[in-house]
């Protein structure tokens, strides 16, 4: 990437650590063994991945076993939705390959969020019908940055499970949630959130894509989507991805000790940014919260501006900027993130989400508020000809 650029996409991709780097080379080279093979080398190298598991166990204070690898975040929903029994309640805000792996799999009523992205949890206990086997939630949203109450909604989910066991009721209920935005800044703890299934993506805190985790609270009952050599307590068979498990467990010890500096670092950047624009553009409607939401995230918009030629200024400028999650961006359709929270049709269209991260400093996020100052005073002028 042309170093010029500033990126402000960071909930779409984090450049890999060079830590993460040199810690995933042997493994392209000297360690190149298949894991499952009889010999020492090949022995040596599954310990090594062996090892990696319980370093990411660590940092998310469960057991390695729990923990079950996949190819990235994605497949690690669609395998969490194999436990799905009866109709599903899921947030109406999350990511696409939430929605849409549990459309593929059950009925699913989805819940409504408030107007700043917040899921209550009373709304939550109120559609906790019966018929619910399955609630997922995000940890936090991938387009507005809001942190879900996952802790209350969990208690919520446990006290109905108690109440079918004690009625007799034979419907499973289980929780998942989409931590895969959240581990660059949040110290995800497992057991303290009190889920029963949890995804992460190595591709979000500063590590390899097509990596990530599933982990599965012991006594849930999964069904495999990839039949083959039986790896993954045969939950997801295929040769190890040995340099990608490296990777992951290096990029979340390194978020582990560096999040509390960067969280205060990048809050920093965001009030800096928000002031230069709001001075601008008295009108911007903020979408994230600025209180509850992640410290990197920022969704602005600026009704009438069509914000595609927005995004295609500012990258002429060098600003690397996005609409809305980039698997969204691909299908061509508005936002069901903003119009779930209640923009119109006229703010979802002139909505960009700017996410933060290591590739920000003090000097770019200044040169990016002023080019976004100038397209959007561009764009104003040319629209009211």
């Amino acid at each position: 990437m042309n170093k010029d650029y500033i990126y402000l996409d960071h909930a779409a991709a984090t450049p890999m650590d060079p830590l993460v780097v040199d810690a995933m080379l042997p493994y392209f080279s000297e360690k190149f063994f298949n894991p499952s093979s009889p010999y020492a080398p090949a022995i040596f190298t599954k310990r090594e991945y062996q090892d990696a598991k319980a370093r990411l166990a660590r940092c998310l204070g469960v057991m390695a076993d729990e923990l079950i690898m996949t190819a990235g975040a994605t497949e690690s929903v669609n395998l969490a939705f194999n436990a799905a029994n009866g109709v599903s309640l899921i947030s109406a805000i999350d990511h696409d390959s939430v929605i849409n792996s549990a459309k593929a799999r059950s009925e699913v009523k989805l819940i409504p969020p408030m107007k700043n992205g917040r899921i209550d949890p009373n709304v939550v206990k109120k559609m906790l019908t019966p018929d619910i086997g399955f609630v997922s939630v995000a940890l936090v949203n991938h387009e507005l940055g809001y942190i879900q109450p996952i802790e209350e909604i969990a208690e919520i989910v446990k006290a109905e499970r108690l109440r079918r066991q004690e009625n007799g009721e034979s419907l499973p209920l289980i929780f998942h949630t989409d931590a895969s935005q959240a581990a660059a800044l949040i110290d995800v703890k497992i057991k303290r959130l009190g889920v029963d299934l949890l995804t992460l993506s190595a591709a979000k805190v500063y590590g390899p894509k097509q990596v990530g985790l599933l982990w599965v609270r012991p006594g849930v009952t999964l069904k495999a989507n990839i039949f083959g050599g039986g790896q993954e307590l045969g939950l997801r068979s295929g040769t190890e991805n040995v340099a990608g498990v490296v990777g992951f467990a290096t990029a979340l010890e390194l978020a582990q000790k560096r999040r509390s500096a960067e969280v205060k670092r990048l809050r920093k950047l965001r009030e800096e940014l928000v002031k230069d624009l709001r001075q601008a553009f008295p009108d911007m409607l903020i979408s994230s919260d600025m209180k509850k939401s992640l410290v990197s995230f920022l969704n602005i918009s600026f009704s009438g501006i069509d914000a595609e030629r927005l995004v295609f200024l500012l990258e002429t400028r060098g600003v690397l900027v996005a609409t809305g999650s980039a698997c969204a961006a691909n299908s061509g359709t508005r936002s069901h993130v903003l119009a779930s929270v209640g923009l119109s049709e006229s703010e979802i269209d002139g909505s960009l989400r700017l996410t933060l991260g290591k590739l920000n400093d003090d000097k770019n996020i200044k040169r990016a508020g002023e080019f976004i100052i100038e397209a959007v005073q561009a764009e104003m002028k040319r629209t009211s000809r």
